[in-house]
């Protein structure tokens, strides 16, 4: 006989899982309803860099390095093409104007030189006696001119004297009218000649204007092909320190080739890079200034170059006032630019955290001090002291400026 078994009441081991899966899902789904999302961080409050974010004047201006160069380079290059016979000057020696440096010998210049001056002898020699023919062609016309006035007088009194006969009928009609004649067509005959002549001296006064014109720029060009010569020797174009002299004795050296240049050291300039981020800030005539044994200099931009490389860009600023007694080329300042007025603004003091946030949130701590909570900024202009936050933040705050870079995706960092 078959004996029924009893259904046992309560939890059984093999419904366990069952009700550990469904446990747990409560609890994910409790926290994901109910929970805390953010991620906290826990970090050493004496290792971080806790700063007051203040309520003052912000002085707009940014820190810049600055190289002393000479106020102005002049580059130095061969107007004659030769070869270097003699360096006259060495690098760093101060050269006046019209020094020579270099001189330069070019032999075939010098035969040039000698053919061009034999043709325009010969161009001169031909003018002369083209002025020399001419004149002897006027004096010509001029002893034509007097002979055909002495035949005229001679025909006049002719025809006079014949006139007088023929009235008292002591010659013939015919005698009287050839000596008429003859007296008239002389006198044109001498107009004709006047009329040449008159043309002829039109034609060479103009011929004579064209061949002193033509002498002269003969005499010009003469001139100017001897000064070839003297520009074999390389001279100092302005006073100043010779500070680059690239070539070597023997060298040969182009037209036009730059071999130097003169640095002109009535004055000095400064020439600084600027990052990028201040192109359109920066114009000329801002004012900047910088100390140098214990004393304040002031400076002004005076050239913005437009060109950026390597997110840099170049700008010149002269002295107003006062230069160091001690200025040499190639030492370095450090400059304050000053971009714009100083005025009232909340203020976060510089630190790393920039380099982690790039501005846009900071972490603040709590009133009790305990931790620091990521909250969003923003931030617009900044010195070497402070940043100028816009939005985020109120005066009196504390925040953490220093780096975040282990602190990964945390919002919260809690103080041990």
């Amino acid at each position: 006989m078959d004996i029924p078994i009893a259904k046992k009441k309560g939890l059984q081991k093999k419904h366990i899982p069952y009700v550990a899966g469904g446990a747990a899902l409560a609890v994910a789904l409790g926290w994901m309803i109910f929970g805390n999302h953010s991620s906290k961080f826990s970090v050493e409050k004496d290792k971080v860099m806790v700063q007051s974010v203040l309520k003052s004047e912000f002085n707009d201006y940014i820190r810049i390095n600055g190289q002393v160069q000479p106020i102005n380079t002049i580059q130095l290059s061969a107007v004659e093409g030769g070869m270097v016979a003699e360096k006259v000057a060495e690098e760093g020696s101060m050269v006046r104007r019209g020094e020579v440096i270099v001189r330069l010998t070019n032999p075939m210049l010098s035969l040039n030189i000698l053919d061009s001056e034999a043709q325009l002898a010969e161009k001169q020699n031909f003018l002369r006696n083209t002025q020399v023919t001419m004149e002897q062609e006027r004096l010509n016309l001029r002893k034509e001119k007097l002979q055909l006035d002495l035949d005229i007088d001679r025909k006049k009194r002719k025809h006079e004297q014949y006139e007088s006969l023929y009235a008292e009928s002591l010659t013939s009609k015919e005698e009287y009218l050839q000596a008429k004649e003859d007296y008239e067509f002389a006198v044109k005959g001498r107009d004709l000649v006047m009329e040449r002549q008159w043309q002829d001296s039109i034609f060479r006064g103009i011929q004579v204007e064209q061949m002193e014109e033509s002498l002269n720029n003969i005499r010009r060009n003469l001139i100017l092909v001897r000064q070839r010569v003297d520009n074999l020797d390389v001279k100092a174009p302005v006073d100043g320190q010779l500070g680059l002299l690239d070539v070597e004795i023997g060298q040969s050296v182009g037209s036009g080739m730059r071999i130097g240049q003169i640095s002109v050291l009535s004055d000095y300039k400064i020439e600084a890079l600027i990052d990028e981020h201040y192109i359109d800030r920066v114009r000329n005539g801002l004012a900047a200034t910088f100390e140098r044994q214990d004393k304040t200099y002031r400076l002004v931009v005076r050239k913005v170059y437009p060109e950026v490389r390597d997110k840099q860009f170049k700008t010149d600023f002269i002295f107003e006032g006062e230069r160091p007694d001690n200025i040499r080329a190639g030492q370095t300042y450090y400059i304050n630019l000053q971009l714009g007025q100083p005025m009232e603004a909340i203020l976060i003091p510089r630190g790393a955290f920039y380099q982690n946030t790039g501005g846009q949130w900071i972490f603040v701590v709590t009133p009790d001090g305990k931790k620091a909570v990521r909250r969003p900024i923003r931030i617009g202009r900044q010195n070497p002291l402070y940043y100028e936050a816009l939005s985020g933040l109120e005066a009196g705050e504390k925040v953490l400026t220093s780096n975040y870079d282990s602190y990964g995706d945390a919002q919260e960092l809690i103080f041990k």
